[in-house]
């Protein structure tokens, strides 16, 4: 059994409730602009890629040069939904349970630096995380970029990592940096697409992630 020293959660759709609220604010963003809408599934695909990729692909027909009205858009209909947006349930108690025990947590998500620092201090989750990327310092997922920063700053070992997300842009970051995968299907992500991924295991509640990763998890250095 793999003994991991340090966990890197997603943040959209793993720790935090809120694919139907980006899934509405590109819906929004498009009908504001007269584009075409995506459907649901087409529109939750693109989550965990950084924003102007995610769009970029959920919306084909968006230019360049509309960009900057469409973010505005976007981010006016997310704001919107913020009151919505809760951690998943058990999310909180298993963060801290891992704090406790001295394992390294870390956040990778295509979410912006400040739409990160927002959520975390939205939700006192701070604290427990060592390390965080966002998407717009580094390289989007699938690419390893976060996953192998994350690595040097915190000194862990490549076989002591696993990435918990909830969809395949996640567990293909995994693949790509060389740490084992952890897929959870209550977020953007079908099972077969996340299982496409050669994940470790396909979870389907925040208890079963706990059940999972406390018996595999030990102290960081």
């Amino acid at each position: 059994m793999s003994s991991y020293s340090l966990v890197v959660f997603d943040w959209d759709g793993t720790l935090m409730d809120s694919t139907h609220s980006i899934v509405a604010a590109i819906q929004g963003a498009c009908r504001d602009l007269e584009l075409a809408v995506p459907s649901a599934s087409e529109a939750s695909w693109v989550i965990g890629l950084s924003l102007e990729s995610a769009l970029r692909r959920a919306v084909p027909e968006l230019t360049q040069a509309m960009m900057p009205r469409f973010l505005e858009r976007y981010r006016t209909h997310y704001l919107l939904r913020d009151p919505e947006l809760r951690l998943f349930d058990g999310i909180p108690e298993l963060l801290q349970t891992l704090a406790d025990q001295n394992v390294r947590l870390a956040v990778a998500t295509g979410k912006s630096r400040v739409g990160l620092t927002r959520a975390l201090a939205a939700t006192g989750l701070g604290p427990l995380f060592d390390a965080t990327r966002t998407a717009d310092e580094t390289f989007s997922k699938p690419h390893p970029a976060m996953l192998h920063e994350l690595m040097q700053e915190l000194d862990v070992d490549p076989a002591r990592v696993v990435m918990v997300g909830d969809t395949s842009h996640d567990l293909q970051m995994a693949v790509n940096a060389g740490v084992h995968g952890l897929g959870v299907t209550y977020g953007a992500h079908t099972v077969k697409e996340l299982q496409g991924c050669a994940p470790q295991a396909v979870l389907d509640s925040v208890p079963l992630v706990r059940e999972w990763l406390l018996p595999r998890v030990s102290a960081g250095a």
